[in-house]
């Protein structure tokens, strides 16, 4: 598994916590080095969720940026192409599976494809 995170992301910390509990293994990536285009794109797809759910809408630069009303108007490629360049966009954390990808932390949902892989 891949786990995306910013190491100082208190939700971040908790979910990689989580992960070591559960004795998983998984390839720490730093969110600030950003997520390739294609990369990004095959994310968004495999996760099954709208991509406007991959912003980070309590984030700094979302909210000084504007993108509450800038992703209104934006289309899917250019929502894409933004994150891919700014990974402090991107909600965090993201865990990659072979066949899921999870946005955010929740514990319980975390549990449920964990015992499944």
């Amino acid at each position: 598994m891949i786990f995306i995170n910013y190491n100082r992301c208190s939700t971040c910390i908790k979910a990689k916590k989580h992960l070591i509990s559960l004795n998983v293994d998984f390839v720490d990536q730093d969110i600030t080095q950003g997520i390739p285009y294609d990369q990004l794109k095959q994310y968004v797809e495999k996760s099954g969720l709208d991509i406007n759910k991959f912003f980070n809408t309590s984030g700094n630069m979302y909210k000084e940026n504007n993108f509450k009303e800038k992703i209104k108007t934006m289309s899917y490629e250019e929502k894409l192409k933004t994150l891919s360049e700014n990974g402090m966009l991107i909600k965090r954390p993201i865990l990659v599976g072979d066949d899921f990808v999870l946005v955010g932390y929740k514990p319980e949902v975390y549990e449920q494809v964990i015992k499944h892989e």
